[in-house]
Parts: structure tokens; C-alpha cells; sequence
């Protein structure tokens, strides 16, 4: 793009003192430098930027009024799923491992007075806060469900937070008020002191009491988020090329790829050539989420699509190309960039690093290859798991992926000395006789928490432990016997708890420690004995020592190890 020939580049890197080859891609620090010398100013732009497709604006008379997409989002155990449930007459828990929403889910509900509106259900546990922070960018409205026996909770405040820096208007359901020992107006004041006004106390945030469980203000919730749905206007066009976002992918055995998606403007037809992240394919097969086979998707609906060549990463963007070879080409470019910035952003041990570890002493690494069954649980899984890396022990996630666990990531384990983590997969084929033969570790979860744990606990039980010293007894020389050959013997009486033959010992003269040592011998008249308690005296030998004097103290103590904790 300058005209400049690469002769020239070489010699003006090299006069910065850098030696390059033909070849090699410069970072963006040389980059600017480097054009400068030429007199060009360099600008940057993301990946993203670059292939945008210039979304033309519609006109105002092709609008027409589309579905709210609503997020419910929680703490843990607030009663999310049990809402949904009650709104879509289905039993999403008892699918879910331990009752926790592991997944992002995704439903379109049809009203009794004809309203449609879609669901985004997100889970509440901490580890899966991208999760929660994709919901808050897809949606229009979101529901915050706080149990009125229980407080707000961290996870409830984050949730908030991802409302708000969304800029979508909050809805709060006061969930539980069947139970006794419900607070509502407990709730309601901790929010106040958030400064977060309902409008019971004069505020303007919509808040309902409701019972998920038996049903009691569902309807009157859904009646006030429609009522902030219809302030917003929500309008799109469903005559063009479908946009939108992935909310989920996984892996299914029989068919393929599958992808859960969101239609935000245009409708997707089967038969569409689409471009998702560094993913493209032809739709095959749509269904919607209770697996019912569709044949277009309008704005605002969650759909299940087939056809795809990989698992989109979940919050990609989607959209329709009417030039399939135009995709495959955006698609190649994005996997080269990726794969660019994997090369460049992974951590080379540097000479500090490694003058780290060495005054450490002992660094530990531990390596870990992530399966799971949909791309959202992979990347909570990731991000919660590298959160535990310490000072000592450095967790180094060297491969994720969605799918079950394969021979070649058994392999790759062998290789790099790591275990393999399933999240609701299991290994296929020979994966499981390999690893037995490599003797690799293979962990297979369901729920989260347990995984985090599990690694947390390996971790504790890399680290060196710590020594606490923990003090056996007392005893006072009363009498000491010099005999040639063998050295001094001290005659002594144990004062407190109790001499150890094989403990170590200090000497202590007037409060002073003399020597710190072990003893050679410890008898009671003239027999060998382990041990001598309070109250009987013995005769002992320090080893190489044999300045005793009449009146010291001999200390016996041992190191106990004490296991770290993270």
C-alpha cells in the first residue's frame, strides 16, 4: 500500500536495530514506526470493523412491531428456571444437573392473549458471569428475580450491573413471598440503598411480589414487562436478510453442529447460506426449542439451526449472505486472524518469569484440556478455572473445545503432561483405553461447582506444604556423667509433656538457645526407650554436642506439615 519496496522496509528496521526477514509480520508498535519513516500514518481497526457489512437503514414504513426478547437473570437458587417454567408450562429443572442452570436457554412463549414474548434464561452461578453479560447485550428488557427470603445477593448485584451497563430497563420479581419467612419489603429496602427506587416506594423501577411455584403475580409481571416493552417501540424489518446473535452451540452426535440463535431483524429461511464467527453453513434444518421443525425465523425468535461447520463461539454476531463464496472467504479470514492472535497472545516464559520461579523455589504448572458440551459452559468453565491461579501454581488452559473427548486430546495430554476436564461429555472410541494406557487423568462433571472444586483441591495438594513446629516436652539436666569414648551423658527429669528419642532438641541455657540439634541416645536405667513422660527422669546424649551443663533446659520439638489452602 505504500509502494515502498521491501528492501528498503529491511533497512529501516534495521536501522532501529531490528533484524527481520521478508517474511515476518511486524507488531503494531513497529508497524507505526516504520511507516512513519515513510512518511504514512498507520490506523488500526478491529477484525470486526473491517467486514461489517454496511447495514443500510430501513425505512420507517418497513418497521413493523416485533416480540420483546426478555433475559431473566438472578442469583443461584432465586427461583430463574422455576419462573420460566411456570410461564411455559414445562419442566426445565429436572433436566439440569443439581437443579443449576447450566446453559443459556432460549424460548418462545405465546401469551393467552396472543402476545409473544422471548426468553433468554441465564444461570445465576458466579462462574458464569460472560453468560450472564451476553444475555444483558441481546436483550430488550430484563427480569432480576430476588428471593424475598433470602438478600441480594453478589451475583444478583452483577447481574444488575450487566442491566445497566446494557442500558436495558430492569423489571424486579420479588420471588418466594409463599414461603414464611418472606421478606419483600426487606428486599425493596436493600435495593433503595442501591439506589434503586420500585415504584411501591415512589420510584419508577417496575417490581412485582410473585410465587413462581404456585403462580401467584406471574401474569401481572408479564403484564408490567409488556407494558416496558411496548414503551420502547420495539419494531424491525422482516423483509430482508436475516441478522442477529448465536446464544449457544453444541455438538450433537448424530447431526452435527447445532446452533441456537436469535433473529433481531430480518427473517432466516432454510436454505440461507450463514456466516457466524469464524463459521459458515448452509441452514439445513430449523426447530424451535421443544424441537417442533420450522421453516422461517421472524425478528425476536430463538431458533435451533443445522448446518453449520463448527460451534460458533456463543454472543458471535450471524448473518444472511446471498454470496456463499464471500462468506467462506470472510470465514477463512477470521479463523487466520484467530489463529494469529492465539500464536501472539500466548505467554512465552520470559527471564523474569523464570527468576520468579526460581526464587519461589518450587513453581508448579498445571495443565489442564477442556471438553464440554456447549460453547457458553466452556468459556465459564475457562475463565473460573484460570481465576485460580496462584502465586506457586499457574493453571494453563492449553486446549478448549466443544464435543466429546477424543483420542487426539488424550494424545495432546500425553504430550503436555495435562488431565483432561469433561463438562457433560464423555470420551469416545478408544479415547478411554488409550488414556488408561498413558495413564492420563480423565475428570468427567455435570455441575460446575464440583469441577472448580476438584481442580482446587489438585492445586492444594501440588503445594509444598507449610511447617508449624509443635513443642513435645521439657526436661532440666540435673546431673551430667563424662565417659571417655562415648561423650556426656546428661541425667535429667521431664518437667512437661514428654522427650522423644527421635524428635529434635534444642538446649537452652537461662532462657538462651544454646544449640539445636537431635539425640544420639535416650535410655531409662539401662534400657533403649522411645519416649520418657512427665515426672521420670532419664539419661540422654545430644549428638555431636557435649557442653552440658548442670541446670539446663532440653526442649524436645517436632515440624508438623500443615497443607496449604488457596
Amino acid at each position: 500500500m505504500m509502494d515502498v519496496s521491501p528492501t528498503e522496509i529491511i533497512s529501516a528496521c534495521m536501522t532501529l536495530g531490528m533484524m527481520v526477514t521478508l517474511n515476518q509480520r511486524l507488531d503494531a508498535e513497529t508497524l507505526s514506526i516504520v511507516a512513519e519513516e515513510f512518511g504514512f500514518n498507520v490506523e488500526f481497526v478491529t477484525a470486526e470493523i473491517e467486514e461489517e457489512n454496511i447495514e443500510l437503514e430501513d425505512s420507517p414504513e418497513d418497521l413493523k412491531p416485533r416480540p420483546p426478547i426478555v433475559t431473566v437473570m438472578g442469583h443461584v437458587d432465586h427461583g430463574k428456571t422455576s419462573l420460566l417454567d411456570y410461564i411455559r408450562k414445562e419442566n426445565v429443572i429436572a433436566g439440569e444437573s443439581g437443579g443449576i442452570t447450566q446453559h443459556i436457554g432460549a424460548y418462545g412463549v405465546k401469551l393467552h392473549d396472543g402476545q409473544k414474548i422471548t426468553f433468554l434464561d441465564t444461570p445465576g452461578h458466579e462462574a458464569f458471569t460472560a453468560m450472564r453479560a451476553r444475555g444483558a447485550q441481546v436483550t430488550d428488557l430484563a427480569i432480576i428475580v430476588i428471593a424475598a427470603d433470602d438478600d441480594i445477593m453478589p451475583q444478583t448485584k452483577e447481574a444488575i450491573s450487566h442491566a445497566q451497563a446494557a442500558s436495558v430497563p430492569i423489571v424486579f420479581a420479588i420471588n418466594k413471598i409463599d414461603k414464611p419467612n418472606s421478606n419483600p419489603d426487606k428486599i425493596k429496602e436493600s435495593l433503595s440503598n442501591m439506589n434503586l427506587l420500585v415504584e411501591d416506594w415512589g420510584g419508577k423501577i417496575q417490581s412485582h411480589d410473585i410465587s413462581a411455584l404456585k403462580g401467584d403475580g406471574v401474569n401481572e409481571l408479564l403484564e408490567k414487562v409488556l407494558l416496558e416493552a411496548e414503551l420502547l417501540e420495539l419494531k424491525a424489518n422482516p423483509d430482508k436478510d436475516a441478522n442477529g446473535t448465536v446464544v449457544e452451540a453444541f455438538l450433537d452426535k448424530g447431526r452435527g453442529y447445532i446452533s441456537t440463535i436469535l433473529v433481531q431483524t430480518g427473517t432466516l429461511k432454510i436454505g440461507d447460506f450463514v456466516l457466524a464467527g469464524k463459521n459458515s453453513g448452509k441452514v439445513k434444518a430449523m426447530q424451535d426449542e421443544r424441537g417442533n421443525e420450522v421453516k422461517e425465523a421472524s425478528p425476536s425468535t430463538p431458533i435451533s439451526i443445522l448446518g453449520l461447520d463448527g460451534a460458533p463461539q456463543a454472543g458471535d454476531k450471524f448473518s444472511v449472505f446471498s454470496d456463499e463464496r464471500e462468506a467462506k472467504q470472510i470465514a477463512n479470514k477470521r479463523t487466520q486472524l484467530q489463529r494469529e492472535q492465539t500464536v501472539r497472545t500466548q505467554k512465552h516464559i520470559t527471564l523474569d518469569e523464570i527468576g520468579r520461579r526460581i526464587a519461589l523455589g518450587e513453581f508448579k504448572e498445571l495443565n489442564i484440556i477442556l471438553k464440554g458440551d456447549v460453547d457458553g459452559s466452556v468459556e465459564a468453565l475457562t475463565d473460573s478455572l484460570q481465576k485460580l491461579s496462584t502465586e506457586e501454581i499457574q493453571v494453563n488452559i492449553i486446549h478448549k473445545a466443544v464435543g466429546a473427548i477424543t483420542e487426539s486430546d488424550v494424545l495432546l495430554a500425553s504430550a503436555s503432561d495435562a488431565i483432561v476436564v469433561g463438562f457433560n461429555v464423555r470420551p469416545m472410541g478408544n479415547a478411554r483405553q488409550i488414556a488408561d494406557k498413558e495413564q492420563i487423568d480423565i475428570r468427567t462433571y455435570s455441575i460446575i461447582y464440583d469441577a472448580i472444586n476438584d481442580v482446587k483441591d489438585a492445586m492444594e495438594g501440588m503445594l509444598s506444604p507449610d511447617f508449624k513446629e509443635e513443642i513435645t516436652g521439657l526436661c532440666e539436666v540435673r546431673e551430667t556423667y563424662k565417659i571417655s569414648k562415648i561423650g556426656t551423658i546428661a541425667g535429667c527429669m521431664v518437667t512437661k509433656g514428654k522427650i522423644v528419642r527421635n524428635s529434635e532438641i534444642r538446649l537452652i541455657r537461662e532462657g538462651v538457645v544454646i544449640y539445636t540439634g537431635s539425640l544420639s541416645s535416650l535410655k531409662r536405667f539401662k534400657d533403649d526407650v522411645k519416649e520418657v513422660t512427665k515426672g521420670y527422669d532419664c539419661g540422654l546424649q545430644i549428638t555431636d554436642y557435649k557442653d552440658v551443663k548442670v541446670g539446663d533446659e532440653i526442649e524436645g520439638f517436632v515440624n508438623v506439615a500443615i497443607k496449604k489452602k488457596i
